[in-house]
């Protein structure tokens, strides 16, 4: 099982520090992840003030001159509000500056702020997706694209470069908990990243189901389908430390979002049901973690990568740090045995 990290480049980590300085601070955060031994850092797509990620192939090129093994990737780009070809022409690139450690996880976004902004209707939300999605397979798999849609001007036997290190840049659908997202993504044949940041992780097993009988009616190998999990979650050197490092920060980002969306506050109790054995917060000490994820894991059918979201949390430069070097070194060797 692959372990990683994805951020969302929060500019505020708790301290005044400053924009810029908050963004060296997360390529210091990815170098040190490389060091660590983990595999894979993926960066988000906002456009918010609260996140500095709105150009994430920028952070992953800036990564890429500062690390050596780990895998560079989007969590999510969000196709929906871009254009396939740029898309395609970034990550491309920054596989060639990599040497083939760019993979890129596609999806529509969790926020709706790139549709305004970019001048689209959010009335097309899934039909842009499905749309561009296809565009951009076409794109990786021919050098020389036709193609025609009803958002997109369309190509007639152009040429798109440049093409990437690798033979086929790695593409993963980001969903949710829409049924015809998971299916889709079956049908296709693609790799599937599963945002779970509440509830409880054995619910979505029926929705992992679905993915994998779809991919096999489309005639894929079952190796082809692989499934990763994208949590919440932070460690510590005890579940208590951990708790007591991450439960303010959560509750006050997660109660700011919740007024945005009708959600309630956060409360403790809430957060401790969340953090318990079946839920989807990943929040304690390392064999405690690295046991819950097993668990997810033989609950959804099997999982091939998890990756940590903890930089939403307020935590300090220095406690993140530490997290993922944990990360490396107590929780990755128990889910690679």
């Amino acid at each position: 099982m692959e372990i990683g990290i994805d951020s969302f480049a929060a500019a505020d980590l708790g301290t005044s520090t400053s924009s810029a300085d908050a963004l060296n601070l997360l390529l210091q955060r990815i170098e040190h992840a490389d060091k660590a031994g983990l595999d894979v850092f993926g960066i988000g797509e906002h456009h918010r003030k609260e996140f500095l990620d709105s150009a994430p192939t920028m952070i992953l090129a800036a990564a890429a001159s500062r690390t050596k093994q780990i895998h560079l990737t989007s969590a999510v780009t969000v196709l929906s509000a871009a254009d396939p070809v740029r898309v395609f022409q970034n990550f491309a690139t920054l596989d060639l500056i990599s040497k083939g450690r760019a993979e890129m996880v596609v999806g529509r976004g969790s926020f709706i702020e790139a549709y305004p902004l970019f001048g689209l209707n959010l009335q097309d939300y899934d039909e842009l997706f499905i749309e561009k999605l296809d565009l951009l397979l076409k794109i990786r798999d021919n050098e020389y694209v036709t193609w025609s849609g009803k958002y997109r001007p369309g190509l007639n036997n152009q040429p798109v470069y440049p093409r990437p290190f690798q033979e086929k840049l790695p593409v993963w659908i980001g969903v949710g908990g829409t049924p015809q997202s998971f299916a889709r993504a079956g049908t296709l044949g693609l790799p599937l990243m599963v945002a779970i940041i509440g509830g409880e992780t054995h619910r979505f097993k029926p929705l992992v189901d679905l993915y994998r009988e779809a991919g096999k009616r489309a005639g894929h190998s079952p190796d082809q389908l692989k499934v990763g999990l994208h949590s919440i979650g932070y460690v510590a050197h005890t579940t208590e430390e951990a708790i007591n490092d991450f439960y303010p920060g959560y509750a006050e980002t997660f109660t700011r979002i919740g007024k945005e969306r009708g959600w309630p506050p956060v409360t403790r109790a809430h957060f401790n049901a969340q953090n318990g054995k079946t839920g989807a917060l990943l929040v304690g000490g390392p064999e405690e973690v690295a046991e819950k994820i097993l668990r997810h894991s033989e609950a959804l059918g099997g999982i091939s990568r998890v990756t940590f979201q903890m930089d939403n949390a307020k935590l300090s430069h220095e406690k993140l740090l530490h997290s993922i070097g944990l990360l490396g070194s107590h929780v990755a060797p128990i889910l690679r045995k």
